[in-house]
């Protein structure tokens, strides 16, 4: 028989799982083909910021004068919302608003550092979300889907843009030093991407363990040997170069031998100036806030070295005492707010100064994010605020960004997002475009999808585009 046409069994099972692997090839360069910048970038790293426990918008960045009318009267035109209790009357703010800025936006006066950068902010003021829970609503803002398991906006931007430097991780996540978020390390997970884009974690009062060579081995025993292991890795990928994953694994060990040296140097904040770290606040006799403080002086310096996403963490997981941890204030807003405003005031506007005064903010996109908001309402019984997943703020600023601008607005009340309703993937839309990437292609094939960090939407907000 022509073994050109021969149909048996053997051959036909044969042709059709060379095929497939050819499928499933294509898929894969396709995935790498569509991470490459579609439009010139405005910004090329991302400082992120993300403030734990859904932070009030309504107390810090939306002035509501309505609230301040109708404070402890019953919210009109509602039946009584319980998400985690029920709730009472309308509550204003605590704090008053004043105009700052050049656009005379009015701002929470519990933030007097932050508010001299108003001018440089875009808010989205209309964001919703899917979820009113902390964990899912952490991973949701993070990714995309509120259930673990996806790709961190970190890690897709490390897939598409790869790294800057040789010598430190594309993407740091920097928790603060009361613990991690709600839902941990989902957070800033590679989801199903490689191994490789998941985020580093380190921080200033947790250095990356076991870089230090061990004792009792000499510097020219260990280069001798990585120089070994080198050439047996090299020679032991080559023979499977089909294997993706034993390259990657490859480059991470080998990256993890380079951060012993650039490492120690990033985290030592040693060689900052004194006026640095009075800038940031680090000499705060507040323990939190000088240690928040000295994270954000490394951030400064993991961006200036070449890493190309960072997560910073201001407040973490959810505590047994209301608010204690982060900025769930449920029964007690007015001080627990006034224990985590000055934690995240001075030390983040002092970043944002430094980056500005460096020239990095030239090319850095800065996000502020939280998972959801809080209600216009006091709890029944208490003086805090329940969850609110149908109104809340996000802001964006550094390169790219129309500074002093607003899109979109909740109610009168605070209560639901009426102006330019935004979701979570229209904002990544923005960021990946500014970033020169495009949502709709940026993609990675995943059990029979084109998975994407906007998931199937998106829509890219222009008017806080310069």
């Amino acid at each position: 028989m022509n073994p050109m046409i021969d149909t048996t069994r053997r051959n036909f099972l044969g042709n059709v799982t060379t095929g497939l692997m050819g499928i499933g090839l294509q898929q894969l360069q396709a995935s790498e083909i569509s991470a490459r910048p579609a439009r010139p970038a405005k910004a090329k790293r991302v400082l992120q910021i993300f403030c734990p426990g859904a932070a009030s918008h309504m107390d810090l960045w939306e002035h509501k004068p309505v609230l301040e009318k109708m404070h402890d009267r019953p919210l009109p035109g509602e039946d009584v919302v319980s998400f985690m209790g029920k709730n009472g009357p309308l509550m204003k703010s605590p704090w008053a608003f004043k105009p700052v800025g050049e656009s005379g936006k009015m701002f929470t006066t519990l933030l007097p550092h932050m508010a001299q950068h108003v001018d440089d902010m875009a808010f989205f003021h209309g964001m919703h979300s899917q979820t009113n829970t902390h964990g899912p609503g952490c991973v949701f803002v993070n990714t995309g889907h509120p259930t673990e398991g996806f790709p961190s906006a970190g890690a897709w931007i490390s897939h598409g843009l790869g790294s800057m430097n040789d010598n430190l991780p594309t993407y740091v996540a920097i928790p603060d030093i009361r613990g991690e978020p709600p839902n941990g390390k989902a957070n800033w997970s590679n989801g199903f991407l490689p191994a490789q884009h998941q985020a580093i974690m380190m921080a200033a009062h947790q250095p990356i363990r076991n870089l230090a060579r061990p004792h009792g081995v000499s510097e020219v025993e260990e280069k001798t040997t990585r120089d070994l292991l080198g050439f047996l890795n090299e020679h032991y990928a080559n023979q499977r170069a089909e294997e993706s994953v034993l390259r990657a694994r490859i480059k991470a060990y080998e990256l993890a031998a380079r951060m012993q040296l650039s490492a120690p140097d990033v985290s030592d904040l040693s060689s900052e100036p004194e006026h640095m770290h009075k800038l940031y606040g680090t000499d705060s006799p507040n323990r939190l806030k000088s240690a928040y403080a000295r994270n954000c002086i490394l951030v400064r310096r993991l961006l200036e070295r070449g890493v190309r996403y960072v997560n910073i963490y201001c407040s973490s997981r959810a505590s047994g005492v209301d608010g204690l941890l982060n900025w769930d204030a449920h029964k007690t807003l007015k001080s627990d707010y006034e224990r985590h405003g000055p934690i995240f005031d001075q030390p983040t506007a002092a970043l944002l100064t430094d980056l500005k005064q460096s020239g990095l903010m030239e090319d850095t996109l800065v996000l502020w994010t939280t998972e959801f908001g809080r209600m216009p309402t006091r709890q029944e019984n208490s003086s805090g605020r329940d969850h609110n997943p149908d109104g809340f703020t996000l802001w964006l600023m550094g390169a790219g960004v129309k500074g002093g601008v607003s899109y979109g607005a909740t109610d009168d009340f605070g209560r639901r997002a009426e102006q330019n309703p935004t979701t979570i993937w229209e904002f990544y839309s923005t960021v990946l475009h500014i970033l020169g990437l495009d949502y709709d292609t940026l993609s990675w094939y995943h059990n029979g999808l084109d998975r994407r960090l906007t998931d199937v939407h998106g829509r890219v907000i222009h008017e806080v585009l310069v």
